[in-house]
Formats: C-alpha cells, sequence, structure tokens
C-alpha cells in the first residue's frame, strides 16, 4: 500500500479542500485516480486512515529496531511507510541493557543465597564464642 499523503505531498489531517487541490495538481494519472477513489469518499478515508496509522507505527518500530529496506527498495511504494533507522534509541539496544542488568543482579543475588546460610551459621558461632569468652572473663 503506498502513502497516498505523502506521496501527494500533504499532511494526513489534511482537510478534504487542500487534499482535493493536491489531487488536482498531481501529474501521475494512477496516483491521481488512487488518490481520488480513496481519499475523497468519507468511509473509504477513514479505512485508509486506520492502515495509515498503523502502517505508520510499523514502520516507526522498524527505525527504533534499526530495519530497514534495502537500497533497491528506495523510491518505491515498498518503501513508503519506512523511516531512517534510530540508532541512537534503538529500542533494542535498550531492551538489551536491561537484560544485561538483570542477569548481573540475579547473578549476585544467587551467589549471596548460596552464601546465606554460611554467613548465619558464622554469626551465630561469633555470637556463641563471644557469650563464652565473656562468660569466663566476668566470672
Amino acid at each position: 500500500m503506498r502513502d497516498l499523503y505523502k506521496r501527494l505531498g500533504v499532511e494526513p489531517t489534511a482537510d478534504d479542500t487542500t487534499i482535493g487541490a493536491a489531487i488536482d495538481a498531481c501529474d501521475n494519472s494512477a496516483l491521481k485516480a488512487d488518490a481520488a477513489a480513496v481519499l475523497s469518499v468519507g468511509a473509504r478515508r477513514e479505512a485508509y486512515d486506520g492502515l495509515h496509522g498503523m502502517l505508520s507505527e510499523l514502520g516507526r518500530l522498524r527505525a527504533r529496531l534499526g530495519l530497514t529496506h534495502g537500497a533497491h527498495w528506495l523510491g518505491s511504494v515498498a518503501n513508503d511507510f519506512s523511516l531512517a533507522p534510530d540508532l541512537a534509541q534503538s529500542r533494542h539496544d535498550e531492551l538489551v541493557a536491561k537484560l544485561d542488568a538483570a542477569v548481573v543482579g540475579q547473578a549476585r543475588l544467587t551467589r549471596w543465597r548460596r552464601l546465606l546460610p554460611w554467613l548465619i551459621i558464622a554469626g551465630f558461632t561469633l555470637i556463641a564464642a563471644g557469650g563464652f569468652l565473656a562468660g569466663r572473663w566476668l566470672g
């Protein structure tokens, strides 16, 4: 599905007059026919806007994951909803960092759980030894 708004050079929030003017000014006869058939009829435009929103969200998700189409797709209708990769805030990298932190935290917790019985035994031993020595020293 092609992005009719992008191809016509208008925003999805544009009013009917602006879209009509963009359709009239369009040089591509196939695009002009498609846009007139879809965007000029209220029910069809509502259905198209729902799909357009979903595909735009998918394009943003792909960009956050660093996914793009190959060079041979550039300029094609298959690339209409693609965005440049957002490598600065890749969701994948964010999730991997959180997963790494969880693994490190779990490893620390496991280590302390193995040491805990020994620490308890050592604590009771020190308390008992201290009590014994205090009794011998005071008594």
